[in-house]
């Protein structure tokens, strides 16, 4: 376990809890659980009951679904600040998702109750959950209305422009590399592992990104995003 005050976290500021009081927030650290995860450690799975939700200190997590022949789509990507499990914990229901690091990682854990009680204290964390789980909501709905109307070649650097964000290093002015494998990102993508092999051949071609081994770096932000139909 890791002793750490909310007060004194890095991503205070990213939180519901810069709104509390002195008081309460004092009172919270010393109730919330921190550890580490190392790289590729579950957090949760599908299935089993939610007794608090999660908080993203440092590293970054997947979230993804597996369906009924095995095969697993990325959901999500959790970022320093952000929240896990929330939408099971709050609406009482069991995970409907698998929870996992994608490098290592400070989780904090604030149980059910406890958290509950924050809502309470603090009406304004209330609203900020309505306005984070309506903003997961319509990224969901952007997906699927991606996924219907744009091509392959359009989803793909618009899956990559977004991991340009997820794996953005905190080193200022240093260049976001994407680690993820081609199954996940053809996953993502929704498509083919070698159809994304292939649009990423002809991306590299085109010195749009770079490629060294399974990492991609986006050399020309402005010319994937107008493939990607995106405005700038």
């Amino acid at each position: 376990m890791i002793r750490q005050n909310c007060d004194n976290c890095s991503v205070f500021h990213k939180s519901y809890f810069d709104m509390l009081s002195k008081d309460d927030l004092l009172e919270f650290s010393n109730k919330k659980a921190c550890r580490s995860y190392k790289k590729g450690q579950t957090i949760y799975t599908s299935g089993t009951r939610p007794n608090g939700i999660y908080c993203l200190q440092k590293g970054k997590v997947m979230i993804y679904k597996t369906g009924p022949y095995g095969k697993e789509q990325i959901v999500r990507f959790v970022l320093p600040g952000d929240f896990i499990g929330m939408r099971a914990a709050l609406g009482d229901k069991n995970y409907s998702s698998n929870a996992v690091t994608l490098e290592e990682s400070v989780i904090c854990f604030i149980a059910k109750q406890d958290f509950q009680m924050l809502m309470i204290k603090c009406p304004q964390i209330t609203s900020s959950i309505i306005a984070t789980l309506s903003k997961l909501l319509e990224e969901s709905d952007n997906k699927v209305t991606s996924l219907a109307q744009k091509t392959v070649r359009e989803r793909l650097a618009e899956t990559l422009l977004t991991l340009n964000e997820v794996f953005k290093s905190e080193i200022i002015d240093s260049e976001s590399v994407i680690t993820l494998s081609r199954r996940d990102l053809a996953n993502l993508v929704g498509t083919a592992t070698e159809t994304v092999i292939r649009l990423l051949s002809e991306l590299k071609a085109d010195k749009i990104i770079s490629i060294k081994g399974r990492k991609i770096t986006i050399q020309k932000v402005r010319e994937l995003t107008k493939i990607a139909n995106l405005s700038d």
